[in-house]
């Protein structure tokens, strides 16, 4: 049996209904014009994840950059059910820091897996979910030459939005 293809692509203008479509089955909240056209202008921080040519994931990201720092911001990071556990989601995720809902054993596990570490419970952070409380999940990297990896990572969510 040939060995399954996993890869990632741009979001464009073409395929960002595939993202809006995903995002609406992964999600149990909806996100506005605005998120998926700052999706748009993401680069190489918003990504669809293919299983043998078709979406079933995504990772949406941003750069947060204060008091000479910079954070990686992740909006979404999400995979559909049926191609969970098949390393799509370690293939989406490089290190970050993750807001995740209390009751989402499983997505606390896979950023423990990468040495996240629990470091505050955010009481009533959703709106219309419950439990409404958010775990914030935060792992330091050393500094090295790229960007995207200096500092301290924060600020991820499975599930929600601003």
């Amino acid at each position: 049996m040939t060995r399954a293809k996993i890869e990632l692509g741009d979001v464009t203008p073409h395929n960002i209904k595939q993202l809006k479509k995903l995002n609406t089955v992964v999600f149990p909240v909806s996100y506005n014009d605005k998120f998926y056209k700052d999706v748009l202008e993401a680069g190489e921080l918003a990504k669809l994840a293919y299983y043998n040519d078709i979406v079933v994931g995504a990772v949406c990201c941003r750069i947060d950059t204060s008091e000479n720092s910079r954070r990686l911001y992740i909006m979404t990071l999400g995979c559909l059910y049926p191609y969970r556990r098949l390393g799509i989601g370690t293939l989406m995720v490089e290190h970050v820091l993750k807001h995740v809902q209390v009751n989402n054993e499983g997505a606390i596990d896979f950023y423990k897996k990468f040495g996240f570490e629990i470091v505050e419970t955010k009481e009533h952070y959703y709106k219309r979910i419950e439990p409404a409380d958010a775990h914030v999940l935060q792992k330091t990297i050393r500094e090295t030459p790229t960007p995207l990896l200096n500092g301290t990572v924060s600020h991820a969510k499975t599930n929600g939005h601003d």
